[in-house]
């Protein structure tokens, strides 16, 4: 027996497709419209500065060096360090002198962590999962501490100590 082809047969499958439409349609929108991330990639420090009581000084020495990197998946590590430090008496990292540690920790910075950036794809904060200064694992922050602004190649970020001091740092994009 032959069925033929009826409008009422063709109906439900248009309306299906349809209905699928009209629900992707939304997302669609959002998808072109959403901004990308803005601090994804890999960052190198150019300057730093700390003004402690109004006095403006080189945060990591005459020649800092270091780097930020943030991934697409939203985890960043930071190491920052003094470019001109002297090497430890000892070659033996565990065996430096007080003085020799004393400096080193005064004069770097790592840590690794998440970040979280806002709907137009801008930092918007961070939580430190490992550093080289305890006291910061588990630590959250939000703009209010640290914000980074990405102008071009160049991102700023300044952070505030609990205390009131604020650093202020200079990235390039390296890529």
């Amino acid at each position: 027996m032959h069925r033929s082809v009826t409008s009422k047969t063709l109906r439900w499958p248009r309306i299906l497709l349809l209905a699928l439409i009209l629900t992707a349609l939304p997302a669609l929108g959002r998808a072109q419209t959403a901004l990308p991330n803005q601090v994804a990639g890999t960052w190198r420090m150019v300057s730093a500065t700390i003004d402690p009581q109004g006095e403006k000084r080189p945060a990591y020495g005459a020649r800092p060096s270091g780097l930020l990197v943030f991934t697409p998946d939203l985890h960043y590590v930071e190491v920052l360090t003094e470019g001109d430090a002297p090497s430890f008496a000892s070659n033996a990292r565990g065996q430096g002198t007080d003085a020799e540690n004393r400096r080193a920790m005064a004069g770097s910075i790592g840590h690794f962590g998440t970040y979280t950036v806002d709907e137009t794809g801008a930092f918007s904060g961070n939580r430190v999962e490992g550093s080289t200064f305890p006291n910061w694992v588990g630590h959250r922050r939000t703009t209010k501490e640290l914000t980074l602004t990405v102008i071009g190649d160049r991102m700023y970020e300044e952070f505030t100590r609990p205390e009131g001091t604020k650093i202020v740092i200079e990235f390039e994009r390296v890529r």
